[in-house]
């Protein structure tokens, strides 16, 4: 059995559902930028959506035996993994969080950054999406040149 307008719709719906996940986690690194104490203790830790591409054929029984299927890859986010970089220590003895010294540690947030990345996401969800509207109208002209 060869790929389909089904698998490929498939295809897109997993990176659209990655992108979507990326862009939740960055509105929280941006939301907590400034967050220096949380229910854990201590700052806010930055978070990292982690892709992983799927063989096509692993997940879809059907494509098992098809030779065009080893190229095509589903995106799955396996996990949210927390950044560990340490984060910048300011001097502001009247902050509430600040220590014995008057220094408080930062979220480990450069929000530039996560700006930047905020941007790559939404572009590469607007470009599932723009694959995805391909996609049906190749179905729908398909469907009207058969019928």
């Amino acid at each position: 059995m060869s790929m389909d307008f089904m698998t490929a719709m498939e295809i897109t719906a997993s990176g659209l559902g990655a992108e979507r996940q990326r862009m939740n986690v960055l509105a929280s690194n941006l939301a907590n930028a400034r967050t220096t104490r949380t229910a854990e203790g201590g700052p806010y830790q930055r978070m990292d959506a982690v892709f992983r591409a799927v063989p096509v054929a692993d997940r879809m029984r059907m494509h098992r035996d098809d030779p065009t299927a080893r190229f095509a890859y589903l995106v799955e986010v396996p996990e949210i993994r927390q950044d560990g970089t340490p984060g910048e220590r300011v001097y502001d003895p009247g902050h509430p969080d600040a220590d014995g010294e008057g220094y408080v540690t930062l979220p480990n947030v450069n929000v530039v950054s996560e700006m930047v990345n905020m941007i790559t996401a939404s572009r590469a969800y607007e470009a599932g999406v723009t694959v995805m509207d391909t996609l049906r109208t190749m179905a729908r002209s398909a469907i009207s040149i058969g019928g």
